[in-house]
């Protein structure tokens, strides 16, 4: 069952048409790539489906809904939770502060110790490196990206987008982000991620959509899709190797 539809998104700066016509769908319980080279308009896409940007084309179904053109803070509370290139805590609160904000936010009805009380679970489950009460000012590129995994998570998502989330790791974290994304996924969240990192791309994904300057030139099965010679010639390179 297709959890998430694109059908003809388009969405264009000025004169620049960034996403131009991309339909996919993505299934529950699925981790689906989406790759493709630097400007290919992978993150506009997912800004587009995530409340970020309105598309000017096209429309977007989630959990078997119409939301197209939602705002962000809506398509949280519909359950869509997401990091970012560049993760955006709250620099002056502590780790547990800023993921209890995410808790808080993404249910609104939700008392103050259960908040903390998922904040704390999740600052867990993604295995957190330091203390709750360090700064977030004072965590290096790596946690970050840890802390802001642990927010998307603690907004209670269905569908979890990851912007990155691997750029920088070293291969040790990288075999460690693989193994929790892979039990974010048996416990029940549908994850599409936005990698260059072919090797955890391979790895994890069942299925990959790749665009090249906003166009959808590639979609099926992650293997088939990385031996499409359009592909190849667009970003992998004529050498690459499975």
């Amino acid at each position: 069952m297709a959890l998430l539809e694109l059908s003809g998104v388009t969405r264009r700066f000025g004169g620049l048409t960034a996403v131009n016509n991309v339909s996919f769908s993505v299934e529950a319980g699925e981790i689906f790539g989406l790759i493709g080279p630097n400007g290919a308009g992978k993150t506009t896409l997912l800004n587009c489906l995530a409340g970020d940007l309105r598309p000017h084309g096209g429309t977007v179904r989630f959990a078997g809904r119409e939301t197209t053109g939602l705002p962000a803070d809506r398509m949280c509370r519909l359950g869509l939770g997401r990091t970012f290139q560049i993760p955006r805590p709250f620099p002056a609160m502590t780790a547990f502060e800023n993921v209890m904000v995410a808790a808080v936010f993404g249910d609104p009805a939700i008392r103050r110790d259960e908040a903390a009380d998922r904040a704390l679970r999740v600052i867990e489950y993604v295995e957190f490196p330091r203390p709750v009460d360090t700064l977030a000012s004072n965590l290096n590129v790596v946690q970050l990206k840890r802390l802001d995994l642990a927010r998307a998570l603690a907004s209670n998502p269905r569908l979890l987008f990851l912007d990155e989330l691997a750029a920088g790791l070293t291969p040790v974290e990288l075999t460690s982000i693989a193994q929790l994304l892979r039990r974010i996924r048996a416990d029940g969240v549908t994850i599409v991620m936005v990698e260059h990192v072919m090797r955890l791309i391979l790895d994890l994904c069942d299925r990959l959509s790749v665009l090249q300057y906003g166009e959808l030139i590639a979609h099926g099965d992650a293997a088939a899709v990385a031996q499409d010679e359009r592909v190849r010639e667009a970003y992998l390179g004529a050498n690459f190797i499975l």
